[in-house]
């Protein structure tokens, strides 16, 4: 990974507006910003929200093979710069997936990053199979991090687990594979190479933190499931530093995930090694605002006389230097 810009990428002022596309391996997208998964339902919920045409990709809700009704309310709780959220995959199913909800997702400008959970290697077999020749699904990112159902960060936490579902889905499909990591373990860098190791063509990090929180009037937990996935600003610094230690193990693209809002935001996770960010509680607040923070990378580019999101990554100074 670079860790210092390189000043022949400086371009005149008044030159070419800077390039924003990047690349995760075979798949390109316009711009560095995706949706995450379970912020911005299947994409098309957001027309007339979202400027699509600044958006690199929606990563959808994630699908399993069956129907799932998910984790029972409460299962949202607002945190101090965050929320605490226990959906549980709620989702309708592969099936109804392909026919009512992709046919809609692809008529949107941008690529459409299919997210798969499931509680067993076949499961993600199987969706990925019929994925592959699925009309309009750019990519799959593999769920393996869900906090709020049973089992699951089983595949996610151990180097092993993750290897094993990741290499077994690679054998099963052609499209991009972008692989994503619970910061729950000890070492997330031992997890990216395996990953790495195992066929991805991307690691995308972090999903959420586990955390409780408590009605003190009623003393009772503020979600049914007791914990949940902590997400918003509050993980930020903590996904950063997860982002950069997975930037630093692999070789393939790093996506960062974590309490991004703003653009500034965003590029603290590209000067730590990531090639794109997913923007996720943030659309809650602001469904339109992934364009804006686009538009902010843009300009940072010009403002600092650079070509493209390229000539920042991984470009932290560390104090040594």
């Amino acid at each position: 990974m670079s860790t210092a810009m390189d000043p022949g990428a400086r371009v005149p002022a008044g030159g070419m507006a800077p390039d924003l596309t990047v690349r995760l391996g075979p798949l390109t997208l316009a711009t560095p910003i995706l949706l995450a998964s379970g912020t911005c339902g299947y994409g098309f919920e957001l027309t007339g929200l979202v400027d699509f045409t600044r958006v690199g990709g929606i990563v959808t809700k994630t699908v399993t093979r069956l129907p799932r009704e998910g984790n029972p309310p409460p299962r949202i709780a607002e945190t101090p710069s965050g929320m605490l959220n226990s959906i549980g995959l709620e989702n309708v199913g592969i099936e109804v997936f392909l026919v009512e909800k992709l046919p809609r997702a692809r008529a949107l400008p941008t690529r459409i990053v299919v997210s798969i959970g499931g509680h067993t290697v076949a499961d993600y077999v199987e969706l990925a199979q019929r994925l592959t020749d699925a009309p309009g699904a750019a990519a799959i990112e593999l769920n393996l991090s869900c906090p709020n159902v049973s089992g699951g960060l089983d595949l996610s936490q151990n180097a092993a687990g993750c290897a094993q579902v990741v290499s077994e889905v690679r054998r099963a499909t052609r499209l991009p594979l972008i692989a994503k990591l619970t910061p729950n373990v000890t070492r997330v860098a031992d997890i990216a190479v395996a990953a790495a190791d195992s066929g991805a063509d991307a690691v995308s990090l972090v999903n959420t933190f586990i955390g409780m929180a408590i009605d003190i009037e009623r003393r009772t937990p503020r979600l049914r499931t007791v914990t949940g996935g902590l997400s918003g600003p509050a993980i930020r610094p903590m996904a950063l530093a997860k982002v950069y230690e997975a930037a630093r193990a692999v070789t393939i693209p790093v996506i960062g995930i974590g309490g991004i809002a703003t653009a500034a935001d965003a590029i603290e996770f590209l000067l730590a090694g990531a090639t794109a960010v997913e923007v996720g509680t943030a659309n809650y607040v602001e469904p339109g605002g992934a364009a804006a923070i686009a538009q902010g990378i843009a300009d940072y580019l010009v403002r600092h006389e650079l070509r493209s999101t390229a000539d920042i990554r991984g470009g932290l100074r560390l104090p040594s230097e």
